[in-house]
C-alpha cells in the first residue's frame, strides 16, 4: 500500500495545535507561583487591604500597584523572594498617597507602628503610638509589665527614635479563648503559617530594628524553623538578633549559626543578654 505524502504545510498546522493545548512548564510554575503568593500568610493578613499585581515570566516576577506603606512593599517582595521557583523579584510597587519624608514624625510613627505588627508578643491594636521631634510616646492598654516593658524595648530599637515615653496602663485582665498570659490576641494559635511568609516577616523585621538593620544575614526557613547565618561583631548582638527573630509569628524555632568577628574584644555587655 502506498504512503499518502502529507504537505508541509499541514503537518507545521498540526504540530502547532498541539503545542496550544500543551501549557508549557515554565507557564505552569508561572501559574503556581501566583497562586502561592495569594495564599501565603502576608498576603492575606498584613497585604490583604493592598492592590498588587503579579506578573511572573519564567521565575521573574514583576509587582506593581499600591500598598499602605514602606513595609508592604517589603514584605511583599521578601515573600516573592522566598517562594520556590523565584529566581528575581522586581518590586514597582507605590505608596497610596504621597509618601512621608524620611525621619519626619509621621515616618517614624508608621515605622514604629509597623515593628509592633511583625511581633505576636506585644498587642499592636491596643498600642497608641504619637510621634513628637523623635520621642515616641505610647498609649493604650498593656496586658502586663512584661508586655509594657517588651513593647518599651521594640520601640526603642527602631530607626530613629531618641526616646520612648511610656505611658500605657496595665490592667488585671481574666484571659478569653485565643488569648495568651502576655494579653496578645493569637489570631496564629493553631494556624500553620507558610515559610515564605515566615521568611519575610523575619526578614524584614531585623531590617527594622536598629540593633539589627546594618547585619549582613542570610534567613532561611523550613517548617518554621529559622536558621540564621552571617556575622555578629559580638556575642551580644548575635544574641539580640535571635531574640528579635523568635518573637516574629510562625517561627517555631531558631538556630542561630551566626559567628562572631572579634571574640577577643568582648566586653560585660556582651554577656547581658
Amino acid at each position: 500500500m502506498r504512503k499518502t505524502p502529507y504537505p508541509l504545510e499541514l503537518l507545521e498546522t498540526v504540530a502547532s495545535l498541539f503545542s496550544l493545548n500543551i501549557p508549557p512548564v515554565a507557564s505552569r510554575t508561572d501559574d503556581r507561583i501566583e497562586a502561592s503568593a495569594k495564599q501565603s500568610y502576608v498576603f492575606k493578613t498584613y497585604l490583604k487591604g493592598d492592590d498588587i499585581t503579579m506578573r511572573n515570566k519564567g521565575g521573574v516576577v514583576t509587582l506593581t500597584g499600591t500598598v499602605s506603606d514602606e513595609s508592604h512593599k517589603l514584605l511583599a517582595r521578601e515573600t516573592l523572594a522566598s517562594l520556590p521557583g523565584v529566581t528575581v523579584v522586581q518590586s514597582r510597587l507605590e505608596e497610596q498617597g504621597a509618601a512621608p519624608f524620611v525621619n519626619t514624625d509621621l515616618w517614624l510613627m508608621n515605622k514604629v507602628k509597623s515593628t509592633l505588627l511583625f511581633h505576636q508578643n506585644v498587642n499592636a491594636a491596643e498600642t497608641e503610638v504619637i510621634a513628637k521631634n523623635g520621642t515616641i510616646i505610647l498609649r493604650g492598654k498593656a496586658a502586663s509589665t512584661a508586655q509594657k516593658d517588651l513593647i518599651t524595648e521594640y520601640v526603642m530599637d527602631v530607626e530613629g527614635v531618641k526616646k520612648v515615653k511610656n505611658e500605657m496602663t496595665v490592667a488585671a485582665v481574666v484571659l478569653k479563648a485565643g488569648e495568651n498570659k502576655k494579653g496578645q490576641h493569637n489570631d496564629t494559635a493553631g494556624e500553620s503559617i507558610d515559610d515564605a511568609s515566615v521568611n519575610a516577616l523575619v526578614k524584614t523585621t531585623l531590617l527594622y530594628h536598629r540593633s539589627t538593620t546594618a547585619l549582613n544575614i542570610t534567613v532561611e526557613t523550613k517548617n518554621g524553623v529559622v536558621k540564621l547565618e552571617g556575622k555578629a561583631r559580638s556575642w551580644a548582638e548575635k544574641n539580640l538578633a535571635g531574640k528579635r527573630v523568635i518573637d516574629v509569628p510562625g517561627v517555631k524555632m531558631v538556630f542561630n549559626n551566626m559567628t562572631v568577628e572579634k571574640i577577643s574584644s568582648m566586653t560585660n555587655e556582651d554577656f547581658r543578654y
